[in-house]
């Protein structure tokens, strides 16, 4: 998540098309509407299209902030029905909703491809696995961007995820690690994919961490209450530091999934039972984060299970502010040589409580660090660079302009 809607990059050059050419369709199917990792990748990614010449039609299953952000970025965007595939689908009691999903998405898109007739479908995450078979039927040329990791499902699962992918011309992937758990299910679909790192754009001019931290330590998450995601991994560590005397607040910043309801109610009752309520604040969504970050001491990503990037963690090192995150799959990879970055084993709220007191220990030193680390991550996951190289890989058959 980041604070304000990525804007179209000035300067950059016209890839695919001049002014006196009818500009071609791509045509975007992505499965949500808010502003979380994927759903800003996918913006900058229309963003690259946009500036390179191209018509861009994008749809999503629902209105939200990622519809309008689209629109300003010069998109075309329709809400249509779709077929997004959900872990709670997976379940015998979900095989209904499955199938009429899957009916009604399939005859929405195969009548969307009809009507805009582009020249490249680009579909983000294989969450949407409808839209790859069918672009292949309507012989669209079709791009897949792969944001997803799933290391630590079974051998069957993994091969019904990554099939879309076998009707891609072309895949993005986000990180080495989501490469490798693709390959490792279909090794062929390593000829067709290149990895592109996320853009991640920061804070406009980020604020220098407070000199002092006398009066406590301000941690901060942001991200998806869900126990994959673990807050209540946070909320621990700050029960943990109260035991060792080391006083701390903790800002939490995000909402539930559909259906993950109850672990946001179990979070307010942990929050309750540890006598946190006045230092444990549940904050929501927020599309902005920038404000939060800038109040914060240090962000905390402190995910369970593997991470097929670390949008997040990277967002936090921008905005010039400490992480803690756990030492995992693509997380390793967003916080790989960044000096003011703490990794820690996944799953010990133990853990990063330590991180935290060893962090406070170190505050001057950290925070003399905290610009190159900034600088690093800046020119890894810079926006341009990204939309470029996007805007080549989707219109040009080679990739290359």
């Amino acid at each position: 998540m980041t604070p304000t809607v990525p804007r179209l990059v000035r300067g950059a050059p016209m890839l695919c098309q001049t002014e006196s050419m009818t500009p071609s369709t791509v045509l975007v199917a992505h499965p949500g509407s808010e502003l979380y990792g994927s759903d800003r990748v996918l913006l900058d990614s229309v963003i690259g299209l946009v500036h390179a010449g191209q018509r861009v039609v994008v749809t999503l299953p629902e209105g939200g902030p990622l519809r309008d952000a689209l629109r300003e970025a010069g998109a075309e965007v329709v809400v249509a029905p779709a077929f997004v595939l959900r872990k709670r689908l997976m379940r015998p009691s979900g095989w209904w909703e499955l199938v009429r999903t899957g009916w009604i998405g399939a005859g929405a898109a195969w009548a969307l491809l009809g009507r805009t007739r582009p020249t490249a479908l680009y579909v983000s995450t294989i969450t949407l696995p409808l839209w790859p078979l069918l672009g292949r039927l309507r012989g669209v040329p079709v791009v897949l961007h792969v944001h997803e990791g799933e290391a630590s499902a079974g051998r069957l699962t993994k091969a019904v995820l990554y099939a879309p992918a076998l009707a891609a011309r072309r895949i993005l992937v986000n990180s080495a690690f989501s490469s490798a758990v693709m390959t490792s299910t279909y090794p062929r679909l390593g000829a067709r994919a290149e990895i592109v790192p996320n853009a991640v754009p920061g804070p406009p001019s980020p604020s220098a961490p407070r000199e002092a931290i006398s009066d406590g330590l301000r941690v901060l998450f942001v991200g998806r209450l869900s126990p994959r995601k673990g807050a209540d991994l946070a909320v621990e560590a700050v029960r943990l530091l109260d035991e060792r005397g080391i006083r701390s607040t903790l800002d939490i910043v995000g909402s539930t999934f559909e259906g993950y309801e109850p672990y946001e109610e179990s979070l307010r009752n942990e929050i309750e039972a540890a006598g946190l309520g006045g230092r444990v604040t549940l904050h929501g969504f927020r599309s902005d984060i920038w404000g939060f970050l800038d109040r914060a001491d240090v962000l905390v990503v402190p995910s369970r299970l593997d991470e097929p990037f670390g949008n997040t963690a990277v967002e936090g090192i921008l905005a010039s502010r400490p992480v803690i995150a756990s030492d995992t799959s693509g997380l390793r990879e967003a916080t790989d040589g960044i000096p003011t970055a703490w990794r820690v084993t996944p799953d010990s709220a133990s853990a990063i409580a330590d991180a935290l007191v060893d962090l406070a220990a170190r505050w001057p030193e950290v925070r003399s660090q905290v610009e190159t680390s900034r600088g690093i991550a800046a020119d890894r996951h810079s926006p341009q660079r990204y939309q470029t190289r996007v805007a080549e890989l989707v219109t040009s058959p080679s990739g290359r302009r």
